[in-house]
Order: structure tokens, then sequence, then C-alpha cells
């Protein structure tokens, strides 16, 4: 399989890894659009949140147990935001779900 996180995740490519367990990685995104950005992915290839489905909708619920204790560890008391991109209109550019933490400021914009 040709998948840049697929390879992370493998080790063939290096990473700057924050977190991982047993069907769980995360690393620092290598463009941060905030002072800490962080991607968390599954370690099965599922190739976007239109993908997932009961046979591996349990990776998606570990990466939310996850999501909190990597925050606590890089500091993030006061709040972050996490945001997947589903498909092209979404600029998905990497075809394997992952999930982004963004925080350390005060970040725009209202999402809800």
């Amino acid at each position: 399989m040709d998948c840049l996180f697929c390879k992370i995740i493998a080790g063939e490519i290096p990473s700057a890894k924050v977190f991982e367990n047993d069907s769980v990685y995360a690393f620092r995104d290598i463009a941060p659009q905030a002072p800490v950005h962080i991607l968390v992915v599954p370690k099965a290839h599922i190739t976007s949140a239109d993908a997932v489905c009961a046979e591996n909708s349990a990776y998606v619920a570990k990466i939310f147990e996850a999501i909190p204790e990597i925050a606590k560890n890089e500091g993030l008391t006061n709040g972050y935001r996490v945001i997947t991109n589903c498909g092209e209109d979404a600029c998905q550019t990497v075809k394997h779900l992952h999930f982004h933490i963004l925080g350390g400021k005060q970040l725009q914009g209202q999402m809800g």
C-alpha cells in the first residue's frame, strides 16, 4: 500500500511521535496550524470518515479515548479543537482517516 500514514506507522518514514498504543499512533504535524498540532491516526488503514463501519469503528473509539490523554500530555488544559477532513471538498490530502488536535492558543472561528 502506498499510504503516507501507513508508512509513518510502520516506521518507514520518520515522525515526531507523541503517542502510540495497539490501535492508535499520534505525531506532530509537519506544517502546524497552531502551537500544538498533532495528527492522530488508526493503525488500521481506513480511508476517511466515510469508510467507518461496524467492522472498524472500534479504532475511532480508541482514538477518542487517546485524545484527552494526548491533550493533557501536551498541556492543553484550556481547551483544544479536534478536526477531521473527509474527501476532496474538505481538503483531505492523505487518504487515511486522521484527526487533528489543535491548541496552545485561542483559536479563531466559531465551530459550535
